[in-house]
């Protein structure tokens, strides 16, 4: 199609394909019907009028995937809406494409396109100016500024961009939010939770989030989790890389071969993995599946995954913060009559006060037919200790000295928190021990190493996984070792030594001449066995 082209009187600064402010056109009837029809579709906008740099042909028609098509429908169709795509997938051209038809089509709109660094996405809007340049004059509303920063058009509404911080939209009316690639947004909790406000504001405003997998616990894996479980306001939308045409089996296989099954999982096949620097592997982090809790306690905070059962003995740690609204007092309730010991109960609460929460503490070790409680003995820790054991005279507590009575519970430093993530990670790298809470398996997820130790990431809690890592400590002691009559430190170390003799080829026998003679054709076949012994 023929693209109509005004006098440089008509351009805005000299740019002839983009149509100043103020210029009247005279539209055809063919240009109306055109009009008409671009403005009621995205799809066909996109189809017939907008341009994109291919890498092998240059500038080239934009013609959109199917699945393309879809999201342009699934964008128009809700108001909050969340992509998980493969990666190279066409994912952000096509939110540009999007972001352009409603600008020119929606008078009074505010679009922000906003990516992890400004750069970013200011080359998003540079991709918008392109199809912009592009556009025939009869489609375009005339533009008032053009930048790098941002574009008005004379129909009032204007598109900026600006990099994920605190403030970049705060005190604005947002009509349509793009954020993209939010898995990889630095503090993208604090961003959202200043961005909000901006969100909700306007009863009509649309959110378009977009991204590649990037790890368990950040805040786009939060919506996104939360959209597929329909807890929140977003609707899930999934790019897969077979919706990618030429993607096949073949493709799959050669992209396994040139990276890895771990790599194409998380790049293409839209897997949430582990972070690579969390204290637990991604192949184990994949394995767990949480459960729902069969009964809730304490106004939700006390979830029950199983009842105690006659015999069964129960181990709970216990982990104590200052409840002033942050960290999280927690104690995990596991059973080690079981094998694998299982997660039984979950206690989480960020406000509950130190002098309160041993009569938590007590109520549910004696349902849990008294249960063994280790408590992390650090600051507020000692308050809780000295609750259970002198005014509640709870007697079945840990204690590392078994003479002074003032050495209850384990005092976490960094020698007992490097035993405790090395025990737990061999237990639950070798499914010694049943998650099933998802905060839980959230926490495991998110627990990342900082310098020489682990930590929660930023944004996260790491209080149930500190019950675990004191398990860990605690099993693989002697209190543990006679408690049960499982000596688990032997058992992984004996367990990881068959491993390596597993993997070490034995030295074979020496063949004392005197029976049978192998020929040269037959050594392939690996080992063999004579009356004298084994040789290679």
């Amino acid at each position: 199609m023929l693209k109509s082209t005004p006098n440089r009187n008509e351009s805005y600064l000299g740019n002839i394909n983009v149509k100043r402010d103020g210029v009247q056109h005279s539209f055809t009837e063919w240009e109306i019907k055109e009009y008409l029809k671009c403005s009621s579709d995205p799809v066909y906008f996109c189809k017939n009028y907008l341009k994109v740099i291919s890498l092998d042909d240059g500038l080239v028609p934009f013609d959109l995937y199917p699945y393309q098509e879809t999201m342009f429908d699934h964008f128009n169709n809700n108001r909050f809406s969340i992509v998980l795509a493969c990666r190279q997938s066409g994912k952000s051209i096509s939110s540009v494409g999007y972001i352009l038809w409603f600008a020119v089509f929606h008078s009074e709109k505010v679009i922000a396109v906003l990516a992890n660094k400004g750069s970013t996405a200011r080359e998003m809007l540079g991709r918008v100016t392109l199809m912009l340049e592009n556009l025939p004059f009869f489609l375009q509303p005339g533009t008032k500024a053009l930048n790098k920063g941002s574009i008005e058009f004379s129909n009032n509404s204007r598109i900026i961009a600006a990099s994920t911080s605190g403030s970049s939209i705060r005190g604005m009316s947002v009509n349509l939010l793009f954020l993209d690639e939010f898995a990889f947004v630095e503090r993208a909790n604090e961003f959202y939770t200043s961005t909000y406000p901006v969100i909700s504001a306007g009863k009509d405003t649309k959110v378009i989030i977009t991204s590649t997998a990037n790890g368990i616990g950040n805040t786009f894996h939060k919506i996104w989790e939360g959209a597929v479980q329909k807890v929140n306001d977003f609707i899930p939308f999934t790019v897969n890389w077979y919706d990618v045409p030429g993607r096949d089996e073949a493709w799959k296989k050669q992209t396994i071969g040139n990276t890895s099954q771990l790599q194409f999982d998380q790049e293409f096949g839209n897997t949430f993995f582990g972070t690579g620097d969390t204290l637990i592997n991604a192949e184990t982090l994949l394995g767990f599946r949480a459960s729902n809790p069969s009964s809730h306690r304490e106004g939700g905070d006390f979830l029950i995954y199983d009842n105690p059962e006659q015999e069964h003995e129960y181990v709970m740690c216990v982990d104590v913060s200052k409840g002033r609204g942050q960290d999280y007092s927690t104690f995990n309730v596991i059973d080690i009559s079981t094998r694998p010991f299982k997660q039984v109960a979950v206690y989480r609460n960020n406000t509950i006060s130190p002098l309160l929460f041993p009569n938590i503490i007590y109520k549910y070790a004696n349902f849990y037919n008294e249960a063994y409680v280790v408590v992390e003995s650090n600051d507020q820790g000692t308050v809780v200790c000295n609750g259970l054991y002198q005014d509640l005279e709870y007697e079945n507590l840990h204690m590392e000295s078994a003479v002074k009575a003032d050495r209850i519970g384990i005092e976490i430093n960094r020698k007992t928190k490097r035993l405790g993530c090395s025990s737990i990670k061999d237990i639950l790298e070798e499914k010694k021990l049943s998650i099933v809470d998802e905060n839980t398996i959230m926490e495991i997820s998110t627990f990342t190493s900082r310098g020489q130790s682990y930590e929660a990431s930023d944004g996260n809690h790491d209080d149930l996984m500190m019950n675990l890592v004191m398990f860990g400590y605690f099993v693989t002691s002697q209190f543990f070792a006679d408690m049960t009559d499982i000596n688990l430190k032997e058992m992984m170390f004996a367990r990881k030594m068959k491993e390596i003799d597993d993997d070490v080829p034995p030295v074979g026998f020496i063949d004392n001449g005197l029976d049978d003679v192998i020929d040269d054709e037959d050594t392939s076949r690996g080992w063999h066995t004579f009356e004298g012994g084994t040789q290679w």
